[in-house]
C-alpha cells in the first residue's frame, strides 16, 4: 500500500517547544514547572526525571529532558489540589463519570482521606488514624495471602526496597508490578537465554552501531529523547530500520533542540532509512526468516555458537521446517524482502537489537523475544562493543523496583541474602502477578488490595470487571500523587495516602534525602527533587512505609524502619549487603557525577544460565499464529448471524476480521491523559480507529465513517461479547489487516485469560476483531 505523510514536519523542534509551554500553562505551573525542568537529568542537585527510563547522556546540558517530560514534571508539579475541601464537593459517583483527562487535571493529593460510604465521598484522615486502620485491617486477615501488594515504575529504588522488605515481612509474595504489563516477556526470556533480564548494551554503543533494528517502538511519542541518539547514531554511519506495522511520522526526520542552529534555520537529521511494515503479531514470523536465511547460507558466527552458546541444533532443525509460504503468511512481508534485510544483518559487524511493547505485548511475546536474542546470538552480538539487546522500558523505573526486589515470583537466591541480611524469614510460595493477582481479585480472593503509585484497574485488561471487584474487598490502600480511576471504586474500607513526588524535596530529622533509580541500561543515578512540598501534609512514599511497618509489626521487628525512612543511606547500606552488583552503594553512588552502571555478566559473555551458555530457544506458538486466528474469526463470523442483524450496522459484502493493536498518543504518558492532541497522527481526539486510508478506499469507506469494534471470541470461549465504539475511523499508514485504536480506553476488549505463557504478558497489541461501520442515523457517543 501507498505510503501516506500525515505529519510532514522533523520530529521534535519547534511544535515541540510550544507544546511544552502550553502544557506548564495548562497545568498553571509555569513558574514552578520551569524551575523543575531546568533540574530534570542534572547530575548535580537534580532529579531523575519521572517519565521515561532512556538513560541519560554522558555531556552536561543545560536542558535534558523531552517534551513528554515536561509533560510528567507539569503534571506533578502543579500546585492546584484534589484536597478535603475538593472531595466535599463531589461524590464518589460523580467522579466515577470523569475522564482521565479530567481526573488528571484535578490537581495534587495533598493530605490523607478515606471514603465515607454514607456520603459517599473522601473525607480527611489523620495519618495516625490511617495507620491504625491498615494495621488492624491487616492483622484480621486469616493468611497474609489475602493481601494484594501493587508497584508503579514511578517508586524510586530506596522506598521500592523498603516496600517488598514490608511485605515479606508481612509473608507474601504478593507482589504484582507494573513490569507484568510491559516488559515481562524481556526480563523472563533474556534471563532464560542470557542469565541477565537487561540490556546487554549501554549508550555509548549506539554511537558504535553499525545496524540498528528497532521492532514495535515510538520513540517520538514514548522516549523521544532517543531520538536524539539515532540521529547520532545514524550520523554515525549506522543504517536504522524501523519494523513496525505503523509507519510512524515522528521516526522519518528529527529537528534537535539542543542544536541551535538546527533550530532557527529549520534542519533537520534523518533517522531512519527504512520501514519495515510487518503484520501485526508478524515479528516471530519475520526473524524466523531472516534466521532461516543466514543459517542456510552459513552467514552466522559459527565460533561464537560453538563456544558460547547450547541449544542450536534444534533452533536449527526448527528453522529448516519453516517454509517460506508460512513465513511470509505469518508476516505479510515478501522473501524477497526478508532476505534483503538478512544480508543487512549478515554484512553488519555490529548490529543492536532494540524493541518496545510492540514486541512484548502479545500472546507469542515471549517468542517474539527469544527469536530476538536467538538472531542477536546466531551472530555473535553479544559482548561486543555496539552491539547487543536493548529493551526500552516504559516508567522511569520499572527495571530499578525488579531489581530491588519487586518481583512475585522471586530468586531463591534474593530470598536467601534477605534472610541473611535482616534474620527474617522470607515466604518461599510464589505471589501473585498482574494477571493472575486480577483474576483473583475478580474471584473474591483477596480482603486487601495496597497501590504503592499505579492505575492497576484501568493499565490492565478487564477494567470494568477489576474496579467491580475492588468495591468488594474489606480494604483499597493507594499511595500517590494524583487522583486516578482506580481509587474510585471504593470498598468498605478505602484510603488515599499522599505521597511526596519525584520533583520535591525530603527533608527527614537526618537532613535532605536523595534517592536513586536504574534506567533500561543498568545505570544507577541519582535523583534529587528541588521544590517545597505543595503541601506540608505529605509524606515520602519511604516514610509511610515505615509507619505502616511500625503499626503492623509493634515492637516485634528488629529492622530500624524509622531509622531507614529518616536516612537512606541507611536503606543504601541494607541494599549493598542483599542485593547484588549494589557494593559500596553510598560511596560509589557519590563518587561518580552520572551513576555506575551495575556488573552485567553476558556484557563480558559470561553466562549465568541452566548450563553456563547463551541459550537458542525453539518459539512456542507457529509462526502462522495470527493469521490462523484471523481465518478462524473469518470462517466463524460467516456461520454467525447474530452480529449482523443488527439494523445500526452496514450489510454490504465488506470485510470485516481485522487485527487490532493499542497504541498511546503523543499527549500521554502511560494511562496519563495530559491532552487530546497527537500531533503526529494528525488527531485531537481518542475516539478514533486507525486505518490506512487504501483499505478504506476498498471498502468503500471514508474518514470520519463511524465504527463499531467487537472482539472475536472462539467457538468454545464462555467469555461475553466485547464491544466498542462507536469510534470514528481516521488515516493512518499502517499495514494491510490491522487496525488501531488508543490505549487504555480500549482495554475491555482485552481479557485476562489471553495472555503469553510464561511471562503471563497481556495482549494489548494483537487481538482479532469484527468491524462494522455504523449507518448515519445512529447516534454517536461523546469524545472520550
Amino acid at each position: 500500500m501507498r505510503k501516506i505523510p500525515v505529519y510532514t514536519h522533523p520530529a521534535a523542534g519547534w511544535p515541540a517547544l510550544f507544546s511544552s509551554t502550553r502544557k506548564l500553562m495548562d497545568y498553571k505551573t509555569f513558574l514552578r514547572g520551569s524551575m523543575s525542568v531546568l533540574k530534570s537529568n542534572q547530575p548535580q542537585g537534580g532529579f531523575d526525571c519521572p517519565g521515561c527510563a532512556w538513560p541519560d547522556h554522558n555531556s552536561h546540558k543545560t536542558l535534558d529532558v523531552c517534551e513528554n517530560g515536561i509533560k510528567v514534571i507539569a503534571s506533578e508539579t502543579m500546585t492546584t489540589k484534589a484536597d478535603a475541601a475538593f472531595f466535599a464537593k463531589h461524590t464518589v459517583t460523580e467522579l466515577q463519570q470523569w475522564s482521565g483527562y479530567e481526573l488528571e487535571h484535578i490537581g495534587r493529593l495533598s493530605e490523607p482521606v478515606y471514603y465515607d460510604a454514607t456520603q459517599d465521598r473522601y473525607v480527611a484522615i489523620s495519618w495516625e488514624a490511617a495507620y491504625e486502620r491498615i494495621a488492624a485491617q491487616l492483622k484480621q486477615l486469616h493468611s497474609p495471602d489475602e493481601a494484594l501488594f501493587y508497584t508503579s515504575g514511578r517508586v524510586t529504588n530506596e522506598p521500592a526496597f523498603m516496600y517488598q522488605l514490608f511485605v515479606r515481612c508481612f509473608g507474601t509474595n504478593n507482589l504484582p508490578d507494573c513490569s507484568n504489563m510491559c516488559h515481562e516477556p524481556t526480563s523472563v526470556m533474556l534471563s532464560k537465554q542470557l542469565g541477565v533480564g537487561k540490556a546487554t548494551v549501554k549508550l555509548e554503543d549506539f554511537g558504535q552501531a553499525k545496524l540498528i533494528l528497532m521492532f514495535g517502538q515510538n520513540p517520538a511519542t514514548n522516549h523521544p529523547r532517543m531520538l536524539e541518539m539515532l540521529a547520532h547514531s545514524h550520523e554515525k554511519g549506522a543504517r536504522i530500520i524501523s519494523i513496525n506495522p505503523m509507519r510512524e511520522q515522528g521516526l522519518s526526520k528529527f529537528r534537535n533542540p539542543q542544536k541551535p542552529i538546527h533550530m532557527a534555520a529549520g534542519s533537520s537529521d534523518t533517522m531512519v532509512d527504512e520501514v519495515v511494515q510487518v503484520q501485526i503479531g508478524g515479528d516471530a514470523a519475520l526473524l524466523t526468516g531472516l534466521a532461516k536465511w543466514l543459517v542456510k547460507n552459513d552467514k552466522i558466527n559459527s565460533d561464537f555458537i560453538t563456544t558460547h552458546t547450547s541449544g542450536f541444533e534444534p533452533l536449527k532443525q526448527w528453522l529448516t521446517e519453516q517454509s517460506w509460504v508460512d513465513i511470509e503468511r505469518g508476516c505479510g512481508i515478501t522473501q524477497a524482502e526478508i532476505i534483503n534485510l538478512a544480508q543487512l544483518v549478515a554484512d553488519s559487524p555490529a548490529t543492536i537489537c532494540t524493541w518496545g511493547m510492540g514486541i512484548t505485548q502479545h500472546v507469542q511475546g515471549d517468542d517474539n523475544v527469544a527469536m530476538i536474542t536467538n538472531l542477536l546470538l546466531l551472530m555473535g552480538m553479544i559482548g561486543i562493543d555496539g552491539a547487543g539487546a536493548s529493551p526500552v522500558r516504559g516508567h522511569s523505573n520499572v527495571q530499578g523496583d525488579r531489581t530491588m526486589g519487586i518481583h512475585e515470583r522471586p530468586a531463591q537466591k534474593l530470598l536467601d541474602s534477605l534472610e541473611r541480611v535482616f534474620k527474617h524469614p522470607m515466604p518461599q510460595a510464589h505471589g501473585y502477578d498482574v494477571v493472575t493477582g486480577a483474576k483473583a481479585l475478580i474471584a473474591g480472593k483477596f480482603k486487601v488490595f495496597m497501590a504503592m503509585g499505579g492505575n492497576y484497574a484501568v493499565a490492565a485488561p478487564d477494567t470494568k470487571a477489576i474496579q467491580q471487584a475492588l468495591t468488594t474487598t474489606q480494604m483499597n490502600i493507594f499511595v500517590g500523587t494524583k487522583l486516578n480511576e482506580t481509587m474510585l471504586y471504593p470498598s468498605a474500607n478505602n484510603l488515599i495516602l499522599p505521597c511526596l513526588g519525584r520533583t520535591e524535596r525530603i527533608i527527614t530529622a537526618k537532613g535532605e534525602q536523595f534517592a536513586t533509580i536504574e534506567d533500561s541500561m543498568c545505570q544507577i543515578v541519582r535523583t534529587q527533587g528541588n521544590l517545597k512540598p505543595v503541601s506540608e501534609t505529605l509524606k515520602s512514599e519511604a516514610q509511610i512505609v515505615a509507619d505502616l511497618a511500625t503499626h503492623v509489626f509493634e515492637d516485634h521487628s528488629n529492622i530500624p524502619w524509622q531509622m531507614m525512612s529518616e536516612d537512606f543511606d541507611v536503606i543504601r547500606d541494607y541494599i549493598a549487603q542483599a542485593i547484588s552488583g549494589f557494593e559500596n552503594f553510598n560511596q560509589r553512588i557519590r563518587e561518580i557525577e552520572r551513576g555506575f552502571h551495575l556488573y552485567h555478566p553476558a556484557r563480558h559473555r559470561v553466562w549465568n544460565t541452566s548450563d553456563g551458555k547463551a541459550q537458542f530457544e525453539v518459539p512456542q506458538y507457529p509462526i502462522t499464529y495470527v493469521a490462523a486466528q484471523m481465518a478462524e474469526a473469518t470462517s466463524s463470523f460467516q456461520d454467525d448471524t447474530d452480529i449482523t442483524t443488527s439494523s445500526s450496522v452496514t450489510q454490504a459484502n465488506e470485510q470485516k476480521i481485522w487485527q487490532l493493536t493499542s497504541v498511546r498518543s503523543h499527549d500521554q504518558f502511560n494511562t496519563m491523559i495530559f491532552g487530546y492532541q497527537d500531533r503526529y497522527r494528525h488527531t485531537d481526539r481518542r475516539d478514533v480507529l486507525f486505518m490506512h486510508p487504501d483499505e478504506m478506499n476498498r471498502l468503500g469507506w471514508q474518514k470520519g465513517d463511524k465504527v463499531m469494534i467487537t472482539r472475536h471470541l472462539s467457538k468454545d470461549s464462555t467469555d461475553q461479547a466485547r464491544i466498542l465504539g462507536p469510534l470514528i475511523l481516521t488515516e493512518m499508514d499502517i499495514a494491510a489487516n490491522a487496525v488501531a485504536t488508543y490505549y487504555p480506553e480500549c482495554n475491555d476488549l482485552f481479557d485476562l485469560d489471553t495472555h503469553a505463557p510464561d511471562s503471563h504478558i497481556p495482549a494489548y497489541k494483537s487481538t482479532t476483531v469484527v468491524l462494522q461501520r455504523v449507518n448515519a442515523d445512529t447516534e454517536m457517543a461523546d469524545p472520550a
